[in-house]
């Protein structure tokens, strides 16, 4: 019986729809427009949530990183000193390895800069000194060759691979491996591999500076330290500069994600006890990855909100369309009571009207977002990701819309006086 009556109601009100395709059409087209600009929206915050994290999650969120900064103070004297010192020393990494039992491993780096140059071809190149474990841990593929391994560390190896921009460049038409490239004029690397093109990484605050891996020169860590020393002497803009600094940075790798933030506090008081120019910084990826979700979340629920604005106001536009139908359809209404309809069943037919619209402006409004997001990818190259949740959201709000803004014409429809709506012209 209750079936009986809901497919009645529900062809009658499509009927009607159908009687008056124009307007229907229009009265949903805000609806449409509101569901696919939520759905882009999301979908954009979602692709930029994505992207942030996944820069911090490559630093690792067992990982502390500990970064040497050069004292500001220092920096205004570099004329009156003769060697500017600072930052993370082998000693610290020692202490560190050696006194805190949650510390796994500590992975040392140190990079500068100095000319590379083959035959004609020159540039000026961030040298990397590194362990073999740098390489995995900061996403970088092989291309061709091999990467550095424990024994060119531990033989002092003069080997080196070439980011794949500089190998581009230093190299043009012969293939680098095999060869030779100069560095600061007087030491020769054989080149033993070259890696891929890798997008560079965007700084993360203040905490972490942006790297463009493409212009490297990868050394072992070791031969950096008996071939260059902790010494190195910079000639730029007329000025010429020396500077003592043991590590640009090291990566301590914690036993468990729970020990991260103690751990992080633990090497910070160590360091405060040697550093007292303030020249050694640390970063947590643990806190920046709760950092970035937060705000990640807070940025999609703001586009989300924009969006739903134009929701409502499908919303609106549905209910004034709905309310002008109840005052055109006025003798209907008393005739269908005068044969014994009740006002639920005026009621429900006019609800049933709003919810068909709002549900099939849905619809489309899926539909539309899903193919708006592939033209924001294709044609403005701005990544997005669609999430399920998102477009089962959006189409959920689109039907509660028409049941909130549908809900008053149907209650006036049901509450007309009978005879007063048969005397209507």
């Amino acid at each position: 019986m209750f079936l009986d009556r809901a497919h009645h109601i529900l062809r009658l009100s499509l009927h009607s729809l159908l009687v008056h395709q124009l307007r229907s059409i229009l009265t949903i087209l805000g609806i449409v427009l509101g569901v696919g600009s939520v759905i882009v929206m999301l979908s954009v915050g979602e692709a930029a949530r994505y992207e942030a994290i996944q820069q911090i999650q490559e630093l690792g969120a067992t990982n502390i990183i500990v970064r040497s900064v050069k004292p500001m103070d220092d920096s205004k004297k570099d004329a009156d000193q003769e060697i500017l010192t600072y930052g993370v020393t082998i000693e610290d990494k020692q202490r560190i390895e050696e006194t805190i039992p949650s510390v796994v491993s500590v992975t040392p780096m140190r990079e500068f800069r100095k000319d590379a140059d083959y035959l004609d071809h020159k540039l000026e190149a961030r040298v990397v000194a590194v362990m073999p474990e740098y390489f995995p841990s900061n996403g970088l593929m092989l291309s061709k060759g091999r990467l550095i391994n424990r024994r060119d560390n531990e033989g002092f190896e003069n080997v080196a691979v070439l980011g794949a921009e500089t190998a581009e460049k230093l190299f043009p038409i012969d293939d680098p491996i095999g060869r030779s490239v100069r560095l600061d004029g007087t030491q020769y690397y054989r080149i033993i591999g070259v890696t891929q093109r890798r997008a560079s990484s965007a700084g993360v605050g203040s905490s972490l500076s942006a790297q463009d891996y493409n212009r490297d020169v990868y050394i072992p860590f070791e031969t950096d330290r008996v071939r260059f020393g902790s010494v190195l002497s910079y000639f730029r803009s007329g000025t010429f500069k020396i500077e003592k600094f043991d590590l640009s940075q090291m990566t301590v790798a914690v036993d468990s994600m729970d020990h991260v933030k103690q751990t992080a506090e633990i090497i910070q008081c160590t360091l405060d006890q040697y550093h007292t120019k303030k020249d050694v910084e640390i970063t947590v990826p643990l806190d920046l990855l709760e950092r970035a979700e937060k705000t990640q979340r807070i940025f999609t629920l703001v586009l989300g909100a924009i969006a739903s604005i134009s929701l409502i106001v499908g919303g609106i536009g549905i209910m004034n369309i709905m309310l002008a139908t109840v005052t055109e359809r006025t003798r209907e209404i008393g005739i269908r009571r005068a044969l014994g309809a009740k006002r639920r069943d005026i009621a429900w037919q006019f609800l049933a009207e709003t919810m068909t619209l709002s549900s099939l402006g849905g619809f489309l409004g899926v539909g539309l977002g899903i193919g708006l997001s592939f033209v924001v990818a294709s044609f403005f190259h701005f990544p997005t990701i669609i999430r399920a949740w998102s477009t089962l959201l959006a189409f959920a709000v689109s039907v509660i819309v028409g049941l909130v803004f549908g809900t008053y014409p149907a209650r006036r429809a049901a509450l007309m006086d009978p005879i007063e709506a048969l005397r209507h012209e």
